[in-house]
């Protein structure tokens, strides 16, 4: 542990100096990459550390962060337009089951990261009972209107998976596609009963009173699905061959970003209130630490964390129990990141 944490001593540093303290030598020798995620959220706190500390360009590369909804992140990474995405394992096996295999070389979230909020009247008027399993919770969704920000995304697994736990057809709950800044505003206008997202989203609402948590992945539901590949780094698996010090290089920032996360959980509150402005301080205060908590260190990818994402799909229903891959030693390595 004292040996992590001298070697996170020229971290702080980054951090206190800025990334103006990087050499010209550094700045003029990187190495161009992109990275698709689908949506601005805490879900990709260590992606942003790693940015904001300047380890990308520690490590020799340039990363362009690019934005696609949902699904299309995969799909950008499957077609070659982006050379690295971030996205769920949910994702990774379901295009593995059709023949279409990438790999994951780090995993920076470790369980489900999702959580959904209902309107607080609807909830008291199906007698809700935060205290009841999940599978009691989940009945007073149906029939609601609930938003998540992508068709097949982990968002909308999340929902369907959680609704097939209370024992009633997904598509008993009509589904509005939005962004989570959307989701806010249509949440507040009455436009929508409720949403599905990742911290700090759904939390703002609970916090004011207007909503109620009916199931939250970073506080154990299910209970049954940990690990987790929530949130993975993915890439063809060409790449991380043709192109070793690459994948080696991304590997080893992440892996330097999630243990400053850790260490220094003050001074990752301070990056992420630059970028996340508009939030109260203790709402993304306590979406933060919900975030970190559910990061593992060193941010390795599992053989178990791949085989639940799989099973999470058919508990879903958007993979038939046949489709289940025999093996996932080819979809994961945890070699840049040790």
């Amino acid at each position: 542990m004292a040996a992590k944490r001298r070697h996170l001593i020229p971290l702080v540093l980054a951090f206190v100096l800025g990334p103006g303290s990087l050499s010209a030598a550094q700045e003029t020798k990187l190495e161009a990459v992109t990275l698709a995620v689908p949506t601005v959220s805490l879900t990709f706190t260590t992606d942003y550390v790693a940015e904001d500390l300047g380890l990308f360009a520690r490590h020799g590369i340039a990363v362009k962060t690019i934005e696609i909804s949902g699904v299309g992140t995969l799909n950008a990474v499957i077609s070659g337009s982006t050379d690295f995405g971030q996205t769920s394992a949910v994702s990774l096996t379901r295009a593995a089951a059709r023949g279409q295999r990438m790999i994951a070389f780090i995993e920076t979230i470790d369980r489900p990261v999702v959580q959904i909020v209902l309107r607080r009247e609807l909830a008291a008027a199906a007698g809700f009972d935060a205290a009841a399993p999940l599978a009691r919770r989940a009945l007073v969704l149906r029939g609601h209107t609930i938003a998540v920000e992508g068709i097949n995304s982990i968002v909308h697994a999340y929902l369907r998976l959680v609704a097939r736990r209370a024992d009633y057809d997904p598509e008993e709950i009509r589904i509005a596609v939005m962004q989570p800044d959307n989701m806010i505003a249509a949440f507040a206008a009455g436009q929508i009963d409720g949403f599905a997202m990742s911290p700090p989203w759904p939390q703002k609402p609970v916090l004011e009173g207007s909503a109620v948590m009916i199931a939250s992945g970073p506080d154990g539901d299910p209970a049954d699905m940990w690990p987790f590949a929530s949130s993975i780094v993915v890439t063809r698996p060409e790449t991380c061959k043709t192109r070793r010090s690459t994948c080696e290089a991304m590997g080893q920032a992440f892996a330097e970003a999630v243990a400053f996360m850790h260490a220094h959980p003050a001074e990752t509150l301070a990056l992420m209130k630059k970028r996340f402005a508009m939030l109260d301080e203790n709402l993304l205060a306590a979406a933060l630490a919900a975030i970190v908590k559910i990061s593992p260190s060193p941010p390795a990818p599992t053989k178990a964390g791949m085989e639940n994402a799989e099973l999470f799909n058919i508990d879903a229903g958007l993979l038939r129990p046949a489709e289940k891959l025999k093996a996932y030693d080819d979809l994961y390595t945890d070699a840049f990141v040790r």
